[in-house]
């Protein structure tokens, strides 16, 4: 069995690698990743000279190479976790996310068509459909919910559901999607929440809050989200979408209060800056259909796997410290510098 994941120098897709390698390691596995900011080589220490593994740098928007890896590798399933993801950088920049997400996921389905891949897996967001009340905590993320995004990157990753949708239609593509909350854990890119928290508390830095800090996500540890995948790519049904959640709903503001707490460091570093355009309110996830069909449910509790992500960046210091300099240095000064 030969898988290609696409974007496996990322937080998600590393995490996913190490856990297939780990839950079937008689696969193959081709590592497909661009390496943007995002990507990093050093994520994948680990196994990059193992048997069974390898790593190629492409665009999955350059047709002739993503055609040729395919040719080569002749895949059995691809998982596509390759996407610019970064809500604030798609309101700053929002052709790139309409590039990658949307036709770099079509390259990946024609290739798949091309060389007959038995499954194709598009990972995908609850950001796609837009938020819910604060004040209704009985509402839930279904997959019939209606989308309605918010963002540019949620708008892009509903495109490229929407297109992996119609491929499964028209060309009888055998396609799944998986829509996840928000992911937390080891290798986390250090300018989203739990990593940039963790990381200014640290250096005894502010740490900036967008607005009161009340907006609600749904935490998912990452581990917890790649035994879900794959379970999906092995006993999922083609043509079907599936809810992905850690039933651990937070505000932002109580998530950065127990990092401090956690870390001996005072409530005072918490700094409130100017929200962010169309910020949703609150995400929450019903993860009923992949339990009931798939057995899955998340096994990590909230305070277990914000102590485990802690304990990972205090013990990975020349990890984080290679990657908050320069390109990402700059991007930090640009979003928060003058808030």
């Amino acid at each position: 069995m030969t898988i290609i994941v696409t974007g496996g120098a990322g937080f998600i897709g590393s995490n996913f690698i190490f856990h297939m390698r780990n839950a079937h390691p008689e696969y193959r596995i081709v590592c497909l990743d661009k390496l943007t900011y995002a990507g990093n080589l050093s994520t994948l220490a680990e196994v990059m000279d193992k048997p069974g593994f390898r790593f190629v740098k492409a665009d999955i928007c350059d047709r002739e190479s993503v055609f040729a890896l395919f040719a080569e590798e002749r895949p059995d399933m691809v998982v596509n976790f390759a996407a610019e993801s970064h809500v604030d950088r798609s309101i700053e920049d929002p052709g790139i996310f309409l590039k990658t997400n949307i036709l770099g996921t079509q390259v990946l389905m024609d290739a798949c068509r091309e060389y007959g891949v038995a499954r194709y897996h598009q990972v995908s967001t609850d950001e796609v459909y837009g938020d819910l009340p604060l004040d209704r905590p009985d509402l839930l993320f279904t997959e019939e919910t209606p989308i309605r995004t918010s963002s540019p990157y949620s708008a892009s990753k509903a495109s490229a559901d929407l297109l992996v949708m119609a491929y499964h239609r028209t060309f009888g593509l055998p396609a799944t999607i998986s829509r996840c909350s928000n992911n937390y854990g080891p290798f986390h890119f250090p300018e989203k929440l739990i990593p940039l928290m963790i990381i200014n508390a640290l250096a005894d830095k502010p740490l900036p809050v967008y607005g009161q800090g009340l907006n609600v996500r749904d935490w998912l540890y990452v581990e917890d989200h790649c035994r879900a995948i794959d379970l999906i790519l092995h006993k999922g049904r083609p043509g079907e979408v599936y809810n992905i959640g850690g039933n651990n709903e937070k505000r932002n503001i109580d998530i950065v209060k127990t990092i401090v707490r956690e870390l001996g460091k005072p409530e005072s570093l918490i700094t409130f800056v100017a929200d962010r355009k169309g910020h949703d309110l609150r995400y929450a996830i019903d993860a009923t259909k992949i339990g009931t069909e798939l057995g899955w449910q998340p096994e990590t509790g909230f305070d277990e796997g914000i102590r485990k992500t802690i304990r990972w960046y205090l013990d990975h210091e020349d990890w984080w410290r290679t990657i908050i300099s320069g390109e990402y240095q700059n991007y930090y000064a640009k979003m928060y510098g003058n808030r």
